[in-house]
């Protein structure tokens, strides 16, 4: 951390005491300033020349927005003025209000000017036709602060009730999307203290001051809380800005500090001494900030990131600080997820509504996103699904030339847990059948886990606080089973635990050797079964006494399944003419010790994936494919005899007829001779049972 103690910036008398607003035209090349008086001050960058003054401006200005050829001032009287930054001349004015203006936000195109007043209705108010008007009119209370998104898609407003509501304006009429509460302050419509939504330069977060003087970082696709800045100021927060590529967080506060943040450490990497600093703004492209005070003061900071600092500044657009990220995974440096030789496009997330810490926290939103599910009926058990698992991405078609100048390697089928989905933000699911679903949250030092059935009258819900990290799961009518990754402080660990009986629960936990990772568990009535990163099958009875080990024949190890006393193991087999693996099975008895299907192939058409392999009520072995089709092992307890037939074809359902439907569907079972699922489509779930064929 750096303590800056050169020279201290000289300040510029720019206006009287009071509030004192600024914003920056989007080309750098102008600031503009507007206090309590009447003048409103336009500075040259680079310039250390006076600055031009409209002296004929409304006064008591409660408000400033700039574009490259104009500027507007919002004014206690309730008028929104636009001014030329050609002629600095009064053009007209844009809206008048009965109450005092509070906020202006102008959208990334300069077309549309969101205003805040002290009346409860927020105007988007069209700058080329006045009288093109949307409103949002579902705030309870006036909105304090109203922030763009850099699509302009979105526009988050900071109420005075303590709550930040996410409007979507994909539409002809603002739709509010998500009300995020328990993150700022409740605060008067005239406090100087801060409740902004600062929106993260990417677009998918924004950063909004809490009432413990921290800055929380939101998720906007899903309102789900990320990383977060905290340990900084010991006063209240007047002012925060994201640097231009989002690498560096400016804050001020009221104990008369401003802070430097690193956004990918969240530490703080220098402190500045001003106090009563009330806005900030950032310059487009260089190093300079500027940021106005209660007492009317301006400074304009240049080179104020310092040496050791400003390569940070120098970097193309950063990440927001997500405590998952889901684009960490799609890096360059990142290692792509090969399904069958094939990596399917990411599918979106869906949704289900639900109380928090549900289905929803993890699944996502139809707003940014294709498919989407939901519990329109209520009941609960509509599940919230990603269409595909780890093991479900599509990679584009290989460039030729590329690949013929670079080294040759088999693509291979990477392992992957039946019905979980990938992290999203800081929530995965980690088991969903129809027993109950398990999730598990990311709380930086721990994980928690909580584990929800849907018959409560037979067991109770629970959830526990997780150091080991759990990220595999399964559930049945006796207990649940996890399995976590190797970390520095523990092993690659199995945990099982028995639900509540009238007797002592008898948990157990065991770990695997030094350098051995879970790539897939599964859990019957009878045995517990684990394949590892060594290509070993390890096999557990329900006490946790070791019952069995041996060495997959067909490697790398994929997944695993298991009913009763029968096991399915399937692993990577020889070569496709395509360059990719084939999908190998084994069906095992592991009380008589005996192979009933050995090194079979696993029939999926060219090019298709694998989304989930299970045993049906009955024991039958089902997989489905990404071609939407469901298959049966018939036959498997004949030696050399098993087939793989299908029962449904999901394309060829009536709904799907005449083309007016695009819709998915994720296995969740086949029992009492139905297929259950859930359907996937824009916006609407229905957890469905389609009779066999």
């Amino acid at each position: 951390m750096t303590t800056v103690t050169q020279h201290r910036v000289r300040a510029r008398p720019a206006h009287p005491s009071g509030p004192t607003f600024l914003a920056y035209t989007p080309n750098g090349k102008k600031l503009v300033t507007a206090g309590s008086n009447n003048v409103v001050r336009v500075y040259t960058t680079g310039s250390d020349g006076e600055p031009t003054n409209l002296d004929d401006c409304q006064e008591n200005n409660t408000a400033v927005a700039a574009t490259n050829d104009f500027f507007l001032t919002g004014s206690d009287d309730g008028t929104v003025c636009m001014y030329s930054l050609e002629t600095y001349t009064y053009e007209k004015m844009v809206t008048r209000f009965t109450l005092p203006i509070r906020d202006i936000a102008l959208s990334p195109d300069g077309q549309w000017a969101a205003i805040a007043s002290d009346e409860l209705a927020v105007k988007i108010v069209n700058l080329e036709d006045s009288f093109k008007i949307l409103y949002l009119r579902d705030l309870p209370k006036p909105a304090k602060h109203l922030s763009y998104d850099p699509s302009g898609t979105f526009l988050a407003a900071s109420c005075t009730d303590g709550a930040v509501y996410l409007y979507s304006l994909s539409k002809e009429e603002p739709e509010l999307k998500r009300k995020i509460q328990g993150v700022i302050r409740s605060l008067d419509i005239e406090a100087e203290t801060s409740s902004k939504a600062a929106w993260h330069p990417d677009g998918r977060a924004f950063a909004a001051p809490t009432a413990t003087r921290d800055i929380q970082v939101i998720s906007h696709s899903d309102g789900e809380l990320q990383r977060s800045f905290s340990g900084g100021h010991m006063g209240d927060i007047t002012a925060l800005a994201w640097s231009p590529n989002g690498a560096l967080l400016l804050t001020a506060g009221k104990d008369r500090k401003v802070l430097l943040w690193d956004t990918k450490s969240q530490k703080i990497v220098a402190r500045y001494d001003y106090p009563n600093v009330t806005n900030i703004v950032w310059h487009s492209h260089e190093n300079i900030v500027s940021f106005v005070t209660s007492d009317g003061e301006l400074f304009i900071y240049d080179n104020f990131v310092q040496p050791d600092v400003a390569p940070l500044l120098e970097k193309t657009l950063q990440h927001a600080p997500f405590i998952r990220d889901p684009l960490a995974e799609t890096d360059g440096n990142a290692r792509k997820v090969v399904a069958n030789g094939h990596r399917l496009p990411q599918e979106p997330r869906a949704r289900r509504k639900g109380t928090p810490d549900t289905l929803d926290s993890i699944l996502g939103d139809a707003a940014d996103e294709d498919d989407f599910v939901s519990d329109d009926d209520g009941a609960g058990y509509a599940l919230g699904l990603k269409r595909g698992n780890d093991h479900l991405e599509e990679i584009d078609d290989f460039d030729h030339k590329r690949r013929a100048a670079s080294s040759w390697q088999p693509r291979i089928h990477q392992s992957f847990q039946p019905g979980s989905t990938p992290w999203r933000g800081n929530r995965k699911y980690l088991c969903v059948n129809l027993i109950g679903f398990v999730w598990t949250v990311d709380q930086d030092t721990h994980n928690t886990v909580t584990v929800e059935f849907y018959d409560r009258d037979y067991h109770r819900d629970f959830h526990f606080t997780d150091p080991y990290e759990y990220d595999k799961a399964c559930l049945n009518e006796h207990g649940a089973l996890f399995s976590c990754p190797p970390s520095k402080d523990n092993p690659s660990t199995i945990f099982y635990r028995p639900h509540e009986t009238w007797t002592s629960r008898a948990d157990w936990r065991t770990p695997l050797p030094e350098h051995e990772t879970v790539t897939s568990i599964a859990l019957s009535d009878s045995f517990i079964i684990a394949t590892t990163s060594a290509d070993y099958i390890r096999i557990f009875t329900l006490f946790g006494t070791p019952y069995r080990i041996y060495r997959q024949k067909s490697s790398p190890t994929v997944t695993c399944t298991s009913w009763h006393d029968y096991i399915l193991t399937m692993g990577n087999g020889p070569l496709a003419a395509d360059g990719s693996t084939k999908l190998l099975y084994t069906l095992s008895n592991l009380k008589r010790d005996e192979n009933l299907q050995s090194e079979d192939t696993v029939a999926l058409p060219a090019h298709a994936t694998l989304k989930s392999v299970f045993f049906s009520d009955a024991g039958d072995p089902c997989i489905y494919d990404s071609t939407g089709v469901l298959l049966v092992l018939q036959h498997w307890r004949h030696q050399g005899q098993a087939r793989w037939v299908p029962l449904l074809d999901t394309r060829r359902l009536d709904r799907l007829r005449g083309g007016g439907k695009e819709e998915s569907y994720w296995p969740v079972a086949v029992a009492q001779e139905k297929f259950h699922c859930i359907i996937l489509k824009g916006g609407i779930s229905i957890l469905i049972s389609r009779n066999r064929c």
